[in-house]
């Protein structure tokens, strides 16, 4: 509950955040008349909206399982990733069209300190703001608190170019009062087009991925693996293991062979053990173990999760044959 407590927290500190700079950012924008800086009041207001679907999503995947969704809510923040993402190409497109306007038809700049002010305050809001979204992210393997913190991180980078665009035209001021240099703001937000169109693929990929049920990463499931081999020679094969994730819930599931005399109470053991050990490394993982009896023949899936050295399989299969 404390974690769950954390991530509705620095969710809402996200909302707050974004607010200020989307009206900061609107308000320079449309005095100096610049629109790279629109550009990017209007890539903080898609923050902003990723932000309160990240509140939504966090606080909706903690709630239990119930008969409809008998697998949990995990998935709703995979959907709210694909989603925020989404609409950072909106924004990206739609930055794009304004800043080929401006670029055509430059047009003065004035009070570019304010410009460059404002730019300055957002790199450093969204560091804090970034950083502590990217901790919480990380200690509760949440990709919806991730994809709004790598959308805060992407505006750090574009404030920066913007910033500097801004910082440019003013020297050229300064240096040179005849210079046109008023191009640099809608090629400045261009480039922030072009950069937070790459950050929404590589997350939207992120978020997807789970969504269409795919296995967990592949030091994960070694690590399963590995696990399992240390009960031989009680587990004498497995086969089968199946893994996905759905938020920050995990899900796994895998046959085991053994002894066909086994006890159901000795088996029942040996599935709690595994169980334990996989929950206790992966929280909040949804284990099923299938017991199944060894004859000793491993062919098919079973073969290359077979335990036994070649010798125990002869006497095993020589065993049943003589039950």
């Amino acid at each position: 509950m404390d974690l769950q407590y954390r991530k509705v927290n620095v969710a809402r500190l996200s909302v707050l955040s974004n607010t200020a700079l989307v009206v900061m950012k609107i308000a320079v924008g449309l005095m100096i008349g610049s629109v790279s800086i629109m550009s990017e009041a209007i890539h903080s207001g898609v923050d902003l909206l990723a932000s309160l679907i990240t509140v939504f999503s966090v606080s909706k995947s903690s709630m239990p399982a119930d008969v409809k969704h008998p697998f949990g809510h995990g998935k709703v923040e995979n959907i709210s990733g694909t989603i925020e993402a989404l609409l950072i190409f909106l924004a990206a497109v739609w930055i794009i069209y304004e800043a080929i306007g401006k670029l055509l038809n430059p047009e003065p700049i004035e009070y570019v300190g304010w410009g460059v002010g404002v730019m300055l305050i957002s790199a450093l809001v969204n560091i804090v703001v970034s950083k502590m979204l990217f901790k919480v992210a990380k200690e509760t393997d949440s990709i919806a608190l991730e994809a709004d913190a790598w959308h805060l991180r992407t505006d750090i980078y574009t404030s920066a170019g913007v910033m500097t665009s801004l910082a440019l035209i003013w020297m050229g001021h300064r240096i040179s009062p005849g210079t046109n240099l008023y191009w640099l703001d809608p090629v400045a937000a261009i480039a922030v087009a072009l950069f937070i169109m790459g950050a929404a693929y590589r997350l939207t990929l992120q978020s997807a991925q789970d969504l269409m049920d795919v296995k967990l990463p592949t030091d994960e499931e070694t690590w399963i693996r590995q696990l399992i081999m240390t009960h031989k020679p009680v587990i004498h094969g497995f086969h089968q293991l199946r893994t996905r994730k759905a938020g920050n819930f995990r899900f796994v599931d895998f046959h085991i062979k053994v002894d066909p005399s086994m006890s159901v109470e000795d088996s029942h053991k040996i599935t709690d053990e595994l169980s334990g050990s996989i929950e206790s490394r992966f929280p909040n993982t949804n284990v099923t173990v299938h017991i199944e009896p060894c004859d000793g023949t491993c062919s098919g899936d079973c073969l290359s999760g077979c335990l036994l050295p070649e010798s125990e399989q002869k006497a095993v299969m020589q065993k049943n044959r003589r039950v």
